[in-house]
């Protein structure tokens, strides 16, 4: 049966550009920025179809999510959000991660045994069928509320929290640093204007200090092209925790050649580069071990599961700090946790 919905997958979502400070005035509205998969949902009648930020189809993914949609009292509407998943009772993306696989049975098992839970921010179709995409926030938000006090009960569902105070959201930023992936600033009085890069998003961004463990050569060259990050355990162990790629084009001659003289393994002593692992490549065990002498301040935005969820931006070497001094306790922080700000509709 056709869609009778105004929006339509494939659908481009309204996106962020990163800013450094956050944004003040009366003109915004400020919201956590979730660690998860954004999510635009379309129901229509008995069609449910989930659709990521990149317009691919999330639907096989999450059956739990399409089961719970289908069931709600509205049968048309278009919500934007994202998909989390909770374990111990903590946002955790390396679980979320593992729900992208092509196994129908692996996908089934998981979602009974990590179910995802999706936390709404925006309805951009109401239950009648009407477009809101056009109307200002301040009214999209309020429609959204009474619809997700009528319609989103039950587990699956949680209401992302909005403020206009800027303290409130300064605080969210400095108080769950550790969990929160940052904010996203939204202009109060503005459209949803889909595929343009109409929000503004403020990350958690922090440095660390880094003993470098090893390296990689660059993709067909004999220069250095990543340096190999590591923090020691309580123990003594060295362990791989990331890397990063942002060296100057004009020192990488003179870094190689430094880099290896100073080849020797192990480089690592706990885990190490290319270990076991279904997103490991045949590149990834191509690495080169280093003496534990160098130590490099990075800056990173998220550490979760022992390691930088993204390479970092390299600030500067250190020749002044041990590298035994560059300990896991520097991005083991105790936050608050964000879920305390989500709750479920009435």
């Amino acid at each position: 049966m056709k869609s009778t919905l105004p929006i339509q997958p494939p659908f481009s979502p309204m996106e962020a550009k990163s800013v450094e400070e956050v944004p003040v005035g009366p003109d915004w509205q400020y919201e956590p920025k979730w660690d998860g998969f954004r999510c635009i949902v379309f129901r229509d009648g008995e069609s449910v179809e989930l659709q990521s930020k990149a317009a691919q189809s999330l639907t096989r993914y999450f059956p739990e999510l399409v089961t719970a949609f289908g069931k709600l009292k509205a049968e048309k509407f278009v919500l934007d959000g994202e998909i989390i998943v909770l374990v111990d009772g903590k946002l955790s993306f390396d679980d979320l991660l593992q729900r992208i696989h092509p196994a129908e049975s692996r996908v089934a098992k998981l979602s009974k045994e990590t179910p995802a839970q999706f936390v709404v921010f925006d309805l951009l179709v109401d239950a009648a069928g009407r477009l809101l995409t056009s109307e200002p926030l301040s009214e999209r938000r309020s429609k959204l509320e009474a619809f997700a006090a009528k319609n989103l009960g039950g587990s699956s569902f949680l209401l992302s929290p909005a403020t206009r105070d800027i303290k409130v959201a300064r605080q969210w930023l400095k108080e769950m640093r550790g969990q929160l992936d940052g904010l996203v600033a939204k202009q109060f009085n503005g459209p949803y204007s889909a595929g343009e890069r109409a929000m503004q998003k403020i990350k958690n961004l922090r440095t660390v200090d880094c003993v470098v463990g090893g390296f990689r050569y660059g993709a067909k060259s004999k220069e250095v092209g990543s340096l190999l990050l590591g923090l020691y355990d309580k123990d003594g162990l060295l362990h791989h925790v990331g890397f990063t790629s942002s060296m100057d084009r004009a020192s990488l001659p003179a870094l190689t050649k430094k880099l290896e003289a100073l080849i020797e393994p192990p480089g690592f002593t706990g885990r190490a580069p290319g270990g076991p692992s279904r997103w490991s490549s045949e590149r990834s065990a191509e690495w080169k071990p280093l003496r534990p002498e160098l130590v490099v301040e990075v800056r990173y935005d998220h550490f979760t599961s022992g390691r930088f969820r993204h390479g970092t931006k390299l600030l500067r070497w250190r020749p002044d700090k041990a590298p035994s001094q560059c300990r896991m306790d520097q991005v083991e922080i105790r936050t608050k946790s964000p879920l305390a700000l989500l709750r479920k509709p009435a």
